[in-house]
């Protein structure tokens, strides 16, 4: 069994939406639940050793748009979301990741040392990310608060505007060059990050926010959880021209496994085979090169092929990776050792 350290998951905004309607999330994550895709029981039944579990703010008013005739959606931006609850629901997340950590439900890691120390004691080895960060003041006076609470990871943007950059829509077909990229405070936040050491995800801005980053950034372009336009082209997967920027500086790109982003229809359909899923790491893999491709699951938060079905199932894609003539050594490159890697560099760990 290949041990996956996955680029996304949700599983904190699942246990935060159950716990407001009277659940226990720590129990719920440690006994096990047939709600969602992650708990510990399931994670280790399919070899899922860890991830970057995301704070992320849901908008109450997105509704995916029904496909017309030709298959074509388009779903409007979310609008904005204000910063003061966002905070508070943001400290609400954080504090089940910390209750997690301090009940050693799961372990939280700030170093590739903690991830793998957590991957050989058996322990999941979470790495706090924030998706969207409307929680973050355009003075990021808050972004030290939760850098000091293990945040290591962030995306400036959701599929959403903030004060710091624009985000791409749910649309297929449409190109990712959809609107602006980074505001000012985008440009101070990235520059924010590249001191303290968190990680910069790409995986919803728009791609003028791409190259914004690019310019900016001193570590890797990651895109956490995306896929390639040229195979289908949503607005939330990157062009040749991104995956040719990925490759240049050795970042990476996280398989999603979202079917709306597999498929070359685009559309959500958990019958998506698993075949589609090689499609895309075979064109990146290509593309960027063995060292540039890792996955990035989006469990949780997305309708995945029913064949893999929630994290027990996680193997699967692996042993179709394997099939397909991914030996041993690229397997390892895939499931985990390019994150640990690029975390890594954005950590400013030794070489």
């Amino acid at each position: 069994m290949q041990a996956v350290f996955d680029g996304h998951n949700d599983v904190l905004l699942r246990l935060w939406q159950h716990s407001r309607s009277g659940g226990d999330p720590i129990a719920e994550f440690v006994e096990g639940t047939d709600k969602g895709h992650i708990d510990a029981p399931r994670a280790r039944i399919g070899g899922l050793a860890g991830g970057l579990s995301a704070i992320y703010i849901p908008s109450g008013d997105l509704v995916l748009k029904t496909p017309d005739e030709s298959g074509h959606y388009a779903t409007p931006l979310s609008a904005p979301l204000d910063r003061l609850p966002s905070l508070a629901t943001a400290m609400e997340l954080a504090d089940i990741a910390i209750r997690l950590d301090s009940a050693g439900a799961w372990r939280l890691c700030r170093s590739t040392a903690e991830i793998r120390s957590a991957i050989s004691d058996g322990v999941f080895a979470s790495v706090l990310h924030m998706e969207g960060c409307e929680a973050i003041g355009p003075d990021l006076s808050a972004l030290e608060t939760f850098y000091a609470a293990g945040l290591r990871s962030l995306g400036p943007v959701w599929s959403r505007h903030n004060v710091f950059g624009h985000g791409v829509p749910f649309a297929y077909p449409m190109s990712p060059d959809t609107g602006p990229g980074l505001t000012e405070a985008g440009f101070e936040l990235v520059r924010a990050c590249n001191r303290l050491g968190i990680l910069i995800d790409l995986a919803h801005s728009t791609e003028q926010g791409f190259w914004d980053v690019a310019k900016t950034t001193d570590q890797p372009l990651v895109a956490s959880h995306s896929n390639a336009h040229a195979l289908t082209p949503v607005a939330r997967n990157l062009t040749d021209r991104q995956l040719d920027a990925v490759r240049e500086g050795r970042g990476l790109v996280g398989l999603n496994y979202a079917t709306t982003m597999l498929r070359p229809d685009g559309q959500e359909n958990a019958t998506t085979p698993l075949s589609d899923m090689v499609r895309h790491v075979d064109y990146m893999v290509e593309r960027m090169g063995i060292d540039c491709v890792a996955l990035g699951s989006d469990f949780d938060g997305a309708t995945i092929p029913e064949e893999i079905g929630d994290a027990a199932g996680n193997q699967k894609l692996v042993a179709a990776l394997k099939d397909a003539g991914y030996g041993d050594a690229e397997l390892a490159k895939i499931c985990r050792e390019n994150w640990l890697r690029v975390l890594g560099q954005a950590w400013h760990e030794a070489a």
